[in-house]
């Protein structure tokens, strides 16, 4: 499953191959992503460490659990990464959105894009209820992609993830998908 989202640059699912240019999208965006990621170990940067980490997905994609997507570039280059992560079924059929996007892409309307792909493929292909998503408090790129695809606020959690090795707030947001 592919999407074209132009400039040479298509939406798909992580591939078994893959590790290697994760792990050099990662590395190469370190600066940009050091606001809203964890710390990472420096083993997280090696093709060691994503060639497990790219099996660990594909096994969750399996089991029913996620949905990873990466920002493939026509030059092989991964540019961003897009998850639909924690599917839980039963009476919540509900999931949690995750996306970043390269430094150079940023601000140029690819991830509001590629989000409204995954609310589409979140109802159609995996049958879910309800996307939802958390941004820091200041993270008002992402808080715009949200709202711009139908995402609403619906809370905020203190301390609810540790980003930039700080328990950080954040604010809620969801998109029930059953509703037309």
């Amino acid at each position: 499953m592919t999407f074209d989202l132009g400039d040479g640059i298509r939406l798909r699912l992580v591939d078994h191959g893959d590790a290697a240019s994760y792990a050099a999208a990662y590395d190469a965006n370190r600066a940009h992503l050091a606001r809203w990621d964890p710390i990472r170990d420096e083993s997280f940067y090696t093709v060691e460490w994503h060639n497990g980490l790219v099996t660990q997905f594909l096994r969750d994609h399996a089991d029913g659990r996620a949905a990873r997507f990466v920002l493939a570039h026509e030059d092989g280059r991964i540019v961003g990464v897009a998850n639909i992560n924690n599917i839980v079924r039963g009476a919540f059929h509900s999931a949690d959105l995750g996306y970043w996007v390269d430094a150079s892409l940023a601000g140029r309307g690819v991830m509001s894009r590629v989000v409204a792909i995954l609310i589409e493929y979140a109802r159609a292909e995996l049958g879910l209820h309800r996307l939802q998503a958390s941004t820091l408090l200041d993270n008002n790129a992402s808080q715009r992609v949200l709202l711009r695809n139908g995402f609403e606020q619906f809370g905020m959690a203190p301390k609810y993830l540790r980003i930039a090795g700080e328990w950080q707030d954040h604010l809620l947001f969801q998109r029930i998908l059953s509703d037309r």
